[in-house]
């Protein structure tokens, strides 16, 4: 059976490099693997400095799949990526290799690799609660939302409008609006290895530092500024993005490039204590130190 190995943590440890690495070994020692991006951000053309996307000439000849396939006005979701994602890995294992979904998105990771369900959508309850909104701003909602589900309204992130809405639409709908990780996941796929790469918190820290700063250095402001006629501006996730809001502002003159860069990396710490949190709940999760082949390849049995 084609096994499914899920490459995890926070970001920054070197998810990539190990994802390479296993690739590689897989393909000297039976018929190979393949990679399906698990990074939301990743999945946008044009975003490459500022989601620390691996080149296609750094990306040893290993085929990678759900890369640059959205605009940046489009809006990302994870229960379109979901069956995009199956989809991909269902067709390698077809082909007789392993599927390696690499990445950090959580939320992402978690709909593909156990048996997620989704809450309720309505596009007509979400494009009205979008136009008040609009109207009236994020605070009239909360408060909607925390008559039908305070424990929701409680937990969820006010300062970000678009998790608002989508909240108060599930409440709306009857359904639960809290989407966690169930208490007790079934794995989607019954050949499943997950992997979490590790890294000491403050070396961690100095190295996310670091990336930002060279981010920046690469370029990130003209790739941003480059991305504005493609609508960057106008998409809901794109536009949100760590690094390129900031890029953006700078841009408009809202912030220095200093402000830009630290607010930046205050972002980039706050999501990878984040990610590693949702990551440890994960059960069955091997832990390894940094992207360490060795300790990923004792799981191949």
């Amino acid at each position: 059976m084609p096994r499914l190995w899920a490459i995890v943590g926070a970001t920054g440890t070197g998810k990539s490099a190990l994802s390479l690495d296993l690739a590689e070994h897989l393909a000297a020692n039976g018929p190979g693997a393949e990679v399906v991006n698990a990074d939301a951000m990743q999945l946008y053309r044009g975003m490459d400095i500022g989601t620390a996307k691996l080149p296609v000439a750094e990306r040893r000849g290993i085929d990678h799949h759900l890369f640059d396939v959205l605009a940046p006005d489009e809006e990302a979701a994870v229960a379109g990526y979901q069956p995009a994602a199956r989809t991909a890995i269902e067709a390698i294992f077809a082909r007789g290799r392993d599927a390696i979904i690499v990445g950090g998105s959580g939320l992402y990771v978690s709909s593909v690799v156990f048996d997620f369900r989704f809450p309720p959508r309505d596009d007509a309850v979400r494009a009205g609660l979008e136009r008040e909104l609009a109207a009236g701003g994020v605070a009239p909602l909360l408060e909607r939302l925390r008559g039908l589900a305070p424990e929701v309204a409680d937990a969820v992130d006010a300062r970000n409008p678009r998790r608002v809405v989508r909240a108060l639409e599930v409440a709306l709908l009857g359904g639960d609006a809290q989407v966690t990780l169930p208490s007790e996941p079934e794995l989607w796929h019954p050949g499943t290895r997950i992997v979490g790469v590790g890294c000491e918190r403050a070396a961690l820290v100095e190295r996310l530092d670091r990336r930002v700063e060279g981010m920046w250095a690469a370029g990130l402001l003209d790739e941003a500024r480059g991305l504005i006629p493609a609508g960057i501006e106008r998409g809901k996730t794109a536009s949100r993005a760590i690094g390129y809001a900031q890029a953006l502002a700078q841009l408009a003159g809202r912030q220095s490039e200093a402000e830009a860069i630290a607010e930046t990396q205050a972002l980039t710490r706050r999501y990878a204590r984040r990610q590693v949190s949702w990551f440890k709940r994960y059960p069955g999760i091997r832990w390894v130190d940094g992207p360490n082949l060795s300790d990923v390849i004792t799981l191949e049995a």
